[in-house]
């Protein structure tokens, strides 16, 4: 029997990883199974509710049309008890059956900034864990934790190990892997770091589907369909994808007998889904706040908004990703439909409170790539220009305090933020940040571009609430 040792224990994890591993056991393939556990005393009630279910918990799904069908998922064979000295993990990861380390710690979890080095001016946290590992105690950031758990593996000569990512993040497994050698760098801990180096590997991945925070209607509806009272009951969309580079060090399920594409490069997967579902739905939500509504579905469903999304992709994107000397393996078209009709799904009931933060980190990230290359190849940036107008509209409400829900943003300096919306000139102030922008910051063609998308955000917000989307 092998085990992958999952940290994260999370709802995407239960809806996305777990249900792959559940599929190919329910093939006959139980040469697999899954232990899981946090690396923080988060969730206790959801872990106390699966440890009291011997892990077993019901998957409800529901289609685009509002189809709902109910799965149990059985994967996850040991449900493993928080520690403060992580004992239990250190248990598993040390234990030569274990041959994959997983993680989903949420895409703030790696603590990088844009040169993909550790920022630990910007993160006490990460400095204290730290200090704490050199003192000898467990690990509780992602680094910290994978730190405790592969010097155990180290001393019982446990042999290889893959680390997978399995975050929403570019260069998921090469972005996690510096960061994890960067801190074992700062501990000095030299011969850790080459058994790292020789001992592990670190594949990308693209992971998808949409999965809300559940509320407690999603266990009243399994306790209706399926007479179980499931405390650890979750929902999550029909739509699922995981794309992975086949770079395992230690052997890995027969994954590809269930749907997951394994692939020499993740590239061109991983971009089409940054670019056409990640950017477009912080489209939706930005441009949903602005005129009243709470859900994502809700945005999706305005005309208006729908073609912001449409136009953005069709005119700037696929251009980018697509081309003659670079063909995309992905007809990007049907993707573009595909997301826009998940996006319309009302039963998901995502919220665009969950979906329009970390704007400052999603600019750069999402955004700004396809606005860089339209501008190396000397064409215009109109359609993408609305994007960054549309999140700047937004911030200029927060500045005011007229945003509905508590905005939350880890790479935002609140202070810089409201600089910029107080500046004589805020179009200038927000396409001089370098945080945003990089070296585009300041271009005059991004400052024109947005200048004049934003003047189709104010005409936008006016005619649907008949207020100036720059309040005063």
């Amino acid at each position: 029997m092998n085990t992958i040792l999952h940290l994260g224990l999370g709802s995407f994890h239960r809806a996305h990883q777990a249900v792959y591993v559940h599929q190919l056991r329910q093939l006959g393939d139980t040469r697999w199974t899954i232990a899981a556990g946090n690396l923080r005393p988060d969730m206790l009630d959801t872990i106390s509710a699966l440890q009291a279910q011997g892990g077993a918990y019901t998957l409800e799904t529901v289609t685009p049309q509002g189809e709902r069908s109910y799965t149990r998922i059985t994967s996850i064979q040991r449900v493993l008890p928080y520690q403060d000295d992580l004992a239990p993990l250190v248990a598993v990861a040390a234990d030569p059956a274990t041959r994959i380390i997983s993680f989903t710690v949420t895409e703030a979890g790696y603590y990088l900034d844009a040169q993909n080095r550790l920022d630990w001016a910007s993160f006490p946290d990460l400095r204290a864990d730290l200090a704490a590992v050199k003192a000898g105690q467990a690990g509780h950031t992602l680094y910290g934790g994978l730190v405790t758990l592969l010097r155990a593996r180290m001393q019982a000569q446990a042999g290889p190990v893959t680390l997978m990512n399995c975050d929403n993040l570019r260069h998921n497994g090469e972005r996690s892997r510096g960061g994890l050698l960067q801190f074992i760098d700062a501990l000095g801990d030299a011969p850790l770091k080459a058994w790292v180096q020789a001992n592990t590997s670190s594949p990308n991945a693209m992971v998808d589907r949409i999965t809300p925070r559940p509320t407690p209607d999603v266990a009243v509806r399994v306790q209706a369909a399926t007479g179980q009272h499931d405390p650890a009951a979750l929902m999550g969309e029909s739509f699922i994808q995981w794309v992975i580079e086949d770079h395992f060090i230690a052997g890995r399920p027969e994954w590809e007998r269930v749907g997951v594409e394994m692939v020499a490069s993740v590239d061109a997967y991983e971009e089409a889904k940054i670019r056409l579902l990640n950017a477009t739905h912080s489209c939706i939500a930005w441009a949903g706040t602005l005129i009243g509504h709470r859900y994502i579905h809700e945005g999706t469903h305005n005309a208006v908004i729908r073609r912001f999304a449409y136009d953005y992709v069709t005119d700037d994107v696929i251009p980018v990703l697509d081309t003659p000397e670079h063909p995309c393996p992905i007809n990007l078209p049907d993707y573009r439909d595909v997301v826009l009709d998940r996006f319309s799904n009302p039963a998901i009931a995502d919220t665009n409170q969950r979906v329009a933060m970390d704007g400052f980190s999603k600019i750069p990230g999402f955004i700004a790539p396809t606005i860089r290359e339209r501008l190396a190849r000397g064409e215009p940036i109109d359609s993408v220009a609305m994007l960054p107008a549309l999140f700047l509209a937004y911030l200029q409400r927060w500045h005011t305090g007229q945003i509905p829900y508590t905005y939350q943003d880890q790479a935002m300096k609140p202070e810089t933020a409201h600089a910029m919306c107080d500046a004589a000139d805020p179009v200038v102030a927000f396409c001089a940040d370098t945080t945003l922008w990089g070296e585009l910051a300041g271009d005059p063609r991004l400052v024109d571009a947005v200048r004049r998308a934003r003047d189709r955000v104010s005409r936008f917000v006016t005619a649907h609430t008949g207020v100036s989307a720059t309040p005063t």
